[in-house]
C-alpha cells in the first residue's frame, strides 16, 4: 500500500530576511528527511527583488542544501518545465511583501495549483509574512495600505493568519475585529521570532527564536468579542546547547 505523504505547511515570523542567528531556517531544514534538500525561494511578494533573492543565496548556500529560485516576473520556464521544477523541491520558502499582488500572479501563471499539488506530493511550504499568509482561507494585510482582511487566500490551511502581530503598530487590535466581526474566520497570529508547523492540517510544532515570542490562537467569543490562547513553544538554540521550553506569559 503506498504511503500517503504528509501534507506540512509552516508560518515563520523570521528567517534570513530579519535575523542574524539563522535559528529558524535550520529548524525548517531539520523538518526535511533529505540529506542535501531542495530549497526554492519564491519572491513574488517582494516583485522579485533583487536584493531579497541575494540574501535567500547567501543564507542557503552556506547551508547543507541544494537553493534555488523562481522568479515570474521574468519567467523563463513553460508550464511543463515549472512543474516539474516545483513537484521537484521538498522546500518551498516564500517572501514577504504584498499578498494580494503574490496571489494574483501565482494564480495567473498557474503557480497556485501547483503548489497545492506539490503539498500533496510532500513538499513542505513555508514562508514569512505574506509568504505565511497565503496558505490560509484568508488574511490579515496591508496590501492596500490600511490595514485590513484579505479573504481569498489559497486554502491549504483552514482559517486565518495575522503576521508581524505582536511587531507593528495596530495589527492586534485589527485582527482581533476582523475575527469578531467574522470578516475572517478564527486563526493563527503569529509574532516575530516563531514558526509554527502544521501537519494535515493540525498544529504539531511551534517553536520560537526569542523567549518573548508567541503565537495565538484567536477566536470569536460569542459575545462580540475574541478568545486569544497563547501557545507553549519550544526555544530554539545553538546546536551546542540545550532546547527548553518555553511557557505562554
Amino acid at each position: 500500500m503506498a504511503v500517503v505523504p504528509e501534507r506540512r505547511v509552516v508560518l515563520l515570523g523570521g528567517g534570513f530576511s530579519t535575523d542574524h542567528d539563522g535559528l529558524l531556517d535550520d529548524w525548517v531544514l531539520d523538518q526535511v528527511r533529505a540529506p542535501r534538500p531542495k530549497v526554492c525561494f519564491v519572491p513574488t511578494a517582494s516583485g522579485d527583488a533583487p536584493a531579497y533573492v541575494e540574501r535567500f543565496l547567501a543564507a542557503y548556500q552556506s547551508r547543507s542544501c541544494e537553493p534555488s529560485v523562481l522568479q515570474l516576473f521574468r519567467r523563463d520556464l513553460d508550464d511543463d518545465a515549472l512543474r516539474t521544477f516545483l513537484l521537484s523541491q521538498d522546500v518551498v520558502y516564500v517572501g514577504g511583501g504584498n499578498t494580494a499582488n503574490l496571489l494574483a500572479v501565482w494564480r495567473a501563471h498557474g503557480v497556485d495549483r501547483l503548489l497545492r499539488e506539490a503539498l500533496d506530493r510532500g513538499t513542505l511550504l513555508c514562508g514569512i509574512s505574506a509568504g505565511a499568509n497565503c496558505w490560509a482561507e484568508g488574511s490579515h494585510t496591508d496590501s492596500f495600505g490600511p490595514l485590513t482582511h484579505l479573504s481569498d487566500g489559497l486554502g491549504l490551511l483552514s482559517g486565518s493568519v495575522c503576521p508581524h502581530y505582536d511587531s507593528e503598530p495596530g495589527r492586534r487590535s485589527s485582527y482581533r475585529t476582523a475575527v469578531a466581526n467574522h470578516a475572517l474566520p478564527a486563526g493563527w497570529a503569529v509574532e516575530d521570532g516563531i514558526g509554527a508547523l502544521f501537519t494535515d492540517g493540525q498544529l504539531t510544532d511551534t517553536v520560537t527564536r526569542t523567549p518573548q515570542a508567541r503565537l495565538y490562537r484567536v477566536e470569536p467569543d460569542g459575545d462580540g468579542g475574541v478568545k486569544e490562547q497563547a501557545l507553549p513553544c519550544r526555544l530554539l538554540v545553538p546546536a551546542h546547547q540545550p532546547t527548553q521550553p518555553t511557557q505562554p506569559a
